[in-house]
């Protein structure tokens, strides 16, 4: 299909799968015809940009949205995948910790400003 079809049936703008297509997040093939340079996209990259789409919309940035489509879509191994999304997650959740521990500094930190103010 032509980028025109993908666009209303994924719901996202040409511009946004160019942007997906020029970060490797999916992929097209060019048209068959020597007139035009019209790039032709597969069923697959519609369930891709369901799942990029998803992803972005909580967050995952694009470089591990790479990574996970990789996981997902280009190896075999169900097992790799596994490995990929367990990796991703701890990492994750360590990132979730050294936020929650900046956060409680900040929050004393607030408190002695709130503490010194008061004291004026």
């Amino acid at each position: 299909m032509k980028i025109g079809e993908l666009s209303e049936r994924s719901g996202l703008s040409r511009d946004t799968i160019r942007f997906y297509e020029k970060n490797g997040l999916i992929s097209s093939s060019a048209s068959q015809s020597e007139t035009n340079n019209y790039r032709q996209y597969s069923d697959d990259v519609l369930l891709q940009l369901r799942f990029v789409s998803s992803g972005r919309e909580v967050g995952i940035s694009i470089a591990d949205l790479r990574e996970l489509m990789k996981a997902f879509f280009a190896s075999c191994d169900p097992s790799e995948a596994e490995n990929v999304i367990v990796a991703k997650r701890a990492e994750l959740k360590t990132r979730l910790e050294q936020i929650e521990n900046v956060v409680s500094f900040l929050d004393a930190a607030l408190v002695k400003v709130r503490e010194g103010l008061g004291d004026t």
